[in-house]
């Protein structure tokens, strides 16, 4: 058999026990908060049935999914005339019935219609798991990345927006990020806007080019709204909308004199100011991280009330979470009329901030802790039950596998970022005192296994 060189799939990665701990301590810090808020977690299937996906994601979106091709000989029950045809989107359903999930938010709305007799409405949940996009990789951007998703249904309470924000800012601050912007904006006020225009009917081709604001400019987005069916008098009324500038309490008094003609517009404007009032009252210093950024459109058609984006400012870096309310996703199920919110946190993006601030701490670095020699067969046995007791009490240990010189132990423990070792000689079998050994400043002590356990936790 001819050999194959060993290669990645553009758009993922492999992570290195390091890399997981990293990970881990990410995962481990956002899942003690979501906790804390009263969310419980679920998992669902790596892959769902395409039509599961396909039109929940908006047409930009529906592209980026990956089929996953039927088992088989997938292509014996699509006719030649179908297959002469050439045309993806209508032999796609006839040779792929599944797909790997774009997101958790929709196969957590299928998951709330099939278990709707077995939970309690409101329904808290929280999920961490990855996701896959056919999208062109670059940095910050991969085809397979985790999402940590928290989300809540059965509730219409603009408490739970806020507590999202609440979220947001205590667990980035716990992973040690201290200058980030949670963005904020109502799918009502872009409902207002297009109204406003005489454009309602264009509220989804609107959204998707404005929210690409930050990407290709006011002269990109004007083009392309030109090209999606908007007039040079339409661009004209757009634009102080589109620019608005000055603090929250500002643009919210120009939005409502811009807006008044439009009722949606308004009761867009009234859940803002009703959300930043409920993060006021629970934590007013949350209020400062807060940005009313109209252009914030998060192009994904199931979002009806407040949308969320956040970006740190530390680090040239895309979005590192983002979410919104959905007030009928369950509808496309068949169980109308059940309200959500939910918001997410782009683990793989918070990695790679992390990284380039040097934020993990070097318990989140650290595998091994203790590692004990090994020299023979007797000082083998004397160490059994010493590895033992160390885990029991929590030290994460190792006995090294085999007999061997000293020199290529320490290497091992060097190569690992063991920073203790443990050796036991003649002398320590004898004696009953073990020697520590702290590898960062190569001092040794004589000590006993109860004094080494304190010192190790």
């Amino acid at each position: 058999m001819a050999q194959i060189k060993p290669s990645l799939a553009k758009g993922t990665r492999d992570f290195s026990p390091a890399e997981m701990e990293k990970r881990n301590y990410i995962f481990d810090t956002i899942k003690d908060v979501f906790r804390r808020y009263g969310y419980q977690e679920i998992q669902t299937p790596s892959f769902e049935n395409l039509q599961t996906l396909t039109g929940k994601y908006g047409e930009e979106g529906d592209k980026l999914i990956f089929k996953i091709l039927n088992s088989g000989d997938f292509l014996s029950k699509v006719s030649e005339d179908k297959l002469m045809e050439r045309n993806s989107n209508a032999l796609t359903p006839l040779i792929s019935e599944k797909a790997l999930r774009y997101d958790l938010t929709v196969p957590f709305a299928r998951y709330v219609v099939m278990h709707q007799n077995d939970i309690a409405l409101p329904f808290k949940r929280f999920q961490v798991q990855p996701v896959w996009r056919a999208d062109r990789p670059q940095k910050g951007r991969y085809r397979e990345f985790y999402q940590c998703d928290v989300d809540v249904v059965g509730s219409e309470s603009l408490l739970n927006e806020a507590e999202f924000v609440l979220i947001y800012k205590e667990a980035l601050g716990k992973l040690g990020l201290k200058d980030f912007t949670i963005k904020l904006n109502n799918r009502k006020i872009l409902a207002g806007i297009a109204a406003l225009i005489g454009k309602p009917e264009l509220l989804i081709e609107m959204t998707v080019a404005i929210d690409k604001l930050d990407k290709i400019g006011l002269e990109g987005v004007n083009k392309e709204l030109l090209e999606r069916g908007f007039t040079p008098a339409d661009l004209e009324k757009l634009y102080p909308v589109i620019t608005l500038s000055g603090n929250i309490t500002e643009k919210v008094s120009s939005l409502k004199k811009t807006l008044a003609p439009t009722e949606i517009g308004l009761q867009g404007i009234a859940e803002i100011e009703e959300v930043l009032a409920y993060v006021q009252a629970m934590d007013s210093g949350a209020g400062h991280l807060v940005e009313l950024d109209i252009t914030l459109a998060r192009g994904l058609n199931y979002y009806t009330g407040c949308i969320f984006e956040v970006k740190t400012n530390e680090v040239q870096m895309g979005s590192i979470g983002g979410g919104g309310r959905y007030d009928d996703l369950t509808g496309m199920f068949g169980l109308k009329g059940l309200t959500g919110v939910g918001i997410s946190f782009g683990a793989d993006r918070i990695y790679d901030v992390l990284e380039e601030l040097q934020l993990f701490p070097k318990s989140a670095q650290q595998g091994t802790k203790v590692l004990i020699s090994n020299f023979d067969t007797t000082a083998q046995q004397y160490a059994l039950p010493i590895v033992q007791q160390l885990r029991q009490a929590g030290i994460s240990s190792e006995l090294y596998p085999n007999a061997s010189k000293l020199k290529k132990q320490m290497s091992y423990a060097d190569a690992k970022g063991i920073p203790y070792v443990i050796l036991i000689g003649e002398q320590e079998m004898t004696g009953g005192l073990l020697t520590l050994k702290d590898m960062a400043t190569g001092d040794q002590q004589s000590l006993e296994l109860s004094a080494i356990v304190e010192r190790l936790r």
